[in-house]
């Protein structure tokens, strides 16, 4: 009875500590955004998470929310991504990052009636930029990009990233 108490201590005492170390190495963060105009109003979050697994490579995970209402168009984008950042240089931070989005978006068309599109978009973007710390700026590439499909206006898009 003591040796499996004793067991299951060390054992209490193991997970803890991992657990305590596996939390040091996890940072935060995301973006937000809200741009509005005349009968324009789109807002967005994207919290991520990633974990240090050496100094050079994190991975982790987000989750993406975008609601755009405009006069004659209105969509709900929702989806989540895989991350993958490596920096070959303390200043120097090379991504990876692919995401599957829900689009939910309609639109008015001239004359009357509406168009409704669901669909899922994925994309693959790779991505430089220059790291300060916990943040980064630079710009990425979606090499899946679709015109006709993406919520986003180019396959080129600058970023800046926080974690913290």
């Amino acid at each position: 009875m003591l040796g499996i108490t004793h067991f299951a201590s060390a054992q209490q005492m193991n997970q803890n500590y991992n657990q305590s170390d596996f939390w040091q190495r996890v940072c935060f963060g995301g973006g937000l955004g809200i741009s509005f105009g005349d009968d324009f109003f789109s807002g967005s979050i994207s919290p991520s998470a990633i974990y240090q697994v050496t100094p050079q490579f994190a991975t982790g995970i987000g989750l993406d929310f975008t609601y755009t209402d405009a006069e004659y168009y209105n969509a709900f984008v929702y989806g989540a991504s895989a991350i993958a950042l490596f920096n070959p240089i303390r200043e120097i931070q090379l991504s990876a990052e692919f995401e599957q989005l829900r689009v939910n978006r309609d639109y008015d068309v001239i004359g009357g009636g509406s168009i409704t599109e669901d669909y899922w978009y994925p994309a693959l973007f790779l991505g430089a930029g220059y790291n300060t710390g916990p943040v980064t700026m630079g710009v990425r590439y979606d090499v899946l990009y679709d015109d006709d499909k993406s919520i986003y206006a180019s396959a080129f898009m600058p970023f800046v990233m926080f974690y913290f």
